[in-house]
């Protein structure tokens, strides 16, 4: 009566009825023989109906009250649940060295006790269609009824139950709170993946993308150079003084050469590759001097100027009592060829 073959799956029965209870339907179908050609189509697509769901009863009966009757759960079909991305900002510091921090968040995925399907599985056949997966809905007329899915299995036939814990949603909202242990060594735009565990009552996994925090101090090359400017003392500088400078680990203290702006620090830098050694770290100072200087500076100064010119002379030549000779002998040459002119 629908035209089928033997073996026609479920969906091309019922795809089938669809098509030629548009085609019958007394509202649609105004000749004398629509009533009965569409009493002949409901009567067989009940049949059939019927005879598919005495194999499947008895295996629902079989199985009883288990639970765990229908699809895989997620565990058992190998799903890793939920994957969330999220970006972790990171200090400098916390970077370089390693650090844990606790990740707490929302997550969306599905319901564990349902396996996402919402509804528990209760086995045996459905009280609401007796086991058929369809019900009869009357017409508005009365006399004339079609068949519709059985809302209270989803025309599955076996009996049901709403999971109470989603709602029939077969999705779940909630919190997870997940403690993550950062390596030595990320940099901005690594990605990490935190796989296994739990997020809330989920199954799933962690992708972090991290972000490093500008620092006030340092700056961390392309290289993997770890740098810092720091102004100095001129004068500081000048004597061979020491100074603080501000490392990963915390301050240390740094003598100046008067000869060198650029110091390298070996092993106070970033690591050179993750959990690897750290490199170097290059301190640039910048000597500042004051733009002007008071009657007393002067007068210091002029007592140090005179001073190291006394100890040059007896210590020997320098550059500056050299140059200061040649200059002397230049500017006598000068005026004695002036003079003979």
């Amino acid at each position: 009566e629908l035209g089928l073959t033997p073996g026609a799956s479920e969906a091309q029965v019922k795809a089938a009825w669809r098509r030629l209870v548009s085609q019958w339907h007394p509202d649609r179908n105004k000749t004398s023989s629509a009533v009965g050609r569409m009493q002949r189509i409901n009567k067989a697509y009940e049949q059939i109906g019927l005879s598919r769901f005495s194999a499947g009863s008895q295996a629902a009966n079989a199985r009883g009250d288990d639970e765990t009757t229908g699809p895989q759960s997620a565990h058992e079909a190998g799903a890793q649940g939920p994957t969330i991305r999220r970006k972790v900002r990171l200090t400098l510091e916390e970077a370089a060295l390693g650090c844990t921090k606790v990740l707490r968040g929302k997550v969306t995925g599905d319901c564990t006790p349902c396996d996402g399907r919402g509804f528990r599985v209760l086995g045996g056949a459905c009280a609401e269609c007796e086991g058929a997966g369809v019900v009869r809905q009357r017409a508005w007329y009365g006399w004339l009824s079609a068949l519709a899915p059985c809302g209270a299995c989803g025309g599955e036939r076996v009996a049901r139950q709403v999971c109470h814990t989603c709602e029939g949603v077969g999705r779940r909202t909630g919190t997870y709170r997940r403690t993550v242990r950062f390596p030595p060594g990320v940099r901005h735009g690594d990605v990490l993946c935190a796989e296994g565990g739990r997020l809330g009552d989920l199954a799933g996994a962690l992708e972090l993308r991290i972000e490093l925090s500008a620092h006030k101090f340092f700056v961390l090359s392309d290289d993997g150079i770890l740098r810092c400017e720091i102004p100095v003392d001129g004068f500081a500088w000048i004597a061979n003084r020491w100074i603080d400078v501000p490392t990963l680990t915390g301050i240390q203290k740094m003598r100046l050469r008067r000869e060198h702006h650029v110091y390298r620090l070996r092993g106070q830098g970033f690591p050179i590759e993750r959990r690897g050694d750290r490199g170097d770290y290059v301190v640039n100072v910048v000597p500042v001097f004051p733009e002007s200087l008071s009657a007393e500076q002067d007068a210091l100064l002029d007592q140090l100027i005179a001073s190291s010119t006394g100890t040059a002379s007896r210590v020997g030549a320098s550059p500056v009592r050299s140059w200061q000779r040649t200059l002397q002998t230049w500017e006598r040459s000068l005026r004695k060829d002036g003079g003979a002119s």
